[in-house]
């Protein structure tokens, strides 16, 4: 006889699969009182009857019905299993510079998409190009790695035009970074100040934003801001868009690149038609090793990706250099170093005490062997940190420096 369940009582069920006569209710499991009654169908049938065939198929379908209410009751389990990421088919590959931050680099206008590219060429593959006009996107620059605003076709050195043609566009620029950048912690922005798409960079800061939070990022936004040569500033328009984005991007983490300091840094030892691209590609060498030291191990003392995160996270005007010291023995290491790096730099030279400061060192085992140069290397660590409110430093140990 086939049944049917209500609650806790069982009834007959009929040949339409209503519900029949009330066979009796239960306080305790429905599930042992349908057993009990499916056991007692062999009193008074033939074994060689139709019904003991009916009877077969009704204890496998209550087999299968019990089963099934069993592993409903764990099938949570695989809706909690690990989480799978999905990639758009649009994402760009993952980067390939070692580097303790997970990050992409963004370059907003031409001269912002030329400092992009330099970190592109080295294996930053996580890069876009955000630009209002094709004809500002430098040259052997793949497609799926440029964001083009329709409609725009230059903004003509009008920052307000920029401004209002990147607001108007977010949208196309918030698309973009889902779909091709997958999730990074961290956005290192590039902009040139001077030009009109550019000198707006910073009016996409709340598209970055909603970005970061978009795919729960443990970072920040970072941006590094050309400023003209002496000569540029000789035109009003250049120079006032210039200080137009450095304003903007004052109250967020910074890093301005002067280019007259890069002219006079690199005049003589390149021509004209390649200072620029040689010095972007200077740049993006250097702030890759601070990324990449702190990914690394010291058998001294590690600059980790805490230590480089809390340096990026002090908001204001961030100062980048490096130097080369080839009297490592000299008592003034501490005073050669920090003078060498702010001489040698293509950042403007620090004003008051800066709150954050790290210095790292990258000696040969001699050198780290070497008693009377690891005292100067402590003296070099204590100066300089005497100079910062917090001083965050790492010594690493390399063959062949």
């Amino acid at each position: 006889m086939p049944y049917t369940t209500s609650g806790k009582c069982v009834y007959k069920k009929k040949k339409d699969g209503s519900k029949g006569e009330k066979v009796g209710c239960t306080k305790g499991s429905v599930k042992k009182y349908l057993r009990a009654l499916y056991a007692n169908t062999d009193e008074g049938i033939d074994k060689n009857s139709p019904e003991e065939e009916l009877k077969l198929i009704i204890r496998e379908e209550l087999k299968a019905y019990l089963e099934k209410m069993a592993m409903d009751d764990f099938d949570f389990i695989d809706h909690y299993g690990e989480a799978e990421e999905v990639s758009h088919e649009d994402q760009l590959p993952e980067n390939e510079v070692g580097s303790s931050l997970n990050c992409a680099i963004i370059g907003v206008g031409g001269g912002g998409g030329k400092m992009a590219k330099a970190f592109l060429d080295i294996g930053y593959n996580k890069t876009l190009l955000i630009n209002t006009t094709s004809k500002d996107i430098p040259k052997d620059v793949d497609e799926s790695h440029v964001v083009l605003i329709p409609d725009a076709d230059g903004i003509g050195k009008d920052v307000n035009l920029g401004k209002s043609v990147l607001d108007a566009n977010s949208a196309v620029v918030e698309d973009a970074l889902r779909t091709k950048l997958g999730k990074v912690d961290w956005l290192i922005v590039m902009a040139g100040g001077g030009g009109g798409t550019g000198s707006a960079a910073a009016s996409l800061h709340e598209v970055f934003v909603r970005y970061l939070k978009s795919v729960q990022a443990d970072g920040d936004i970072i941006y590094v801001a050309s400023w003209p040569t002496a000569q540029e500033c000789l035109n009003p328009t250049i120079s006032k868009n210039a200080l137009s984005l450095i304003n903007d991007v004052s109250k967020h983490s910074h890093v301005v690149i002067d280019n007259e300091k890069q002219v006079k840094l690199l005049r003589g030892k390149v021509g004209m038609l390649g200072m620029f691209p040689f010095a972007n590609t200077a740049f993006a060498k250097l702030l890759t090793q601070v990324l990449r030291l702190s990914a690394e191990q010291s058998p001294i003392q590690s600059f980790d990706s805490k230590d480089l995160a809390r340096c990026l996270n002090t908001k204001g005007r961030m100062f980048i250099g490096s130097t080369m010291i080839t009297n490592p023995d000299s008592p003034n290491l501490g005073s050669m170093i920090l003078q060498n790096c702010l001489k040698r730099s293509p950042c403007p030279q620090p004003t008051g005490r800066p709150k954050t400061g790290s210095l790292l060192l990258v000696v040969t085992p001699e050198m780290a062997s070497d008693p009377e140069i690891s005292k100067h290397l402590d003296a070099a660590i204590s100066y300089v940190g005497g100079r910062t409110e917090t001083l965050l430093s790492g010594v690493y140990v390399k063959e062949g420096v």
